[in-house]
């Protein structure tokens, strides 16, 4: 049976050292230049690839009632 090495905390950061969190590239919405991340909704305008998903103004309406 193998006898097991010593298990330190520099070789455990030595092992994690490449899960570190990269910069999320930002995209600029082309009709109204709002910066957001890439592949996701913009959630000031509520459009996604051109066009109208979320109703934003419905949801701020919302938010003022709730109040």
């Amino acid at each position: 049976m193998v006898i097991r090495m010593r298990h330190t905390r520099s070789h455990t950061k030595n092992r994690r050292s490449h899960h570190k969190i990269k910069n999320q590239p930002i995209a600029v919405d082309q009709t109204t230049g709002v910066p957001h991340l890439r592949h996701r909704v913009c959630l000031q305008t509520g459009t996604y690839r051109g066009k109208q998903v979320l109703d934003t103004v419905k949801a701020v309406e919302k938010k003022i009632a709730k109040k």
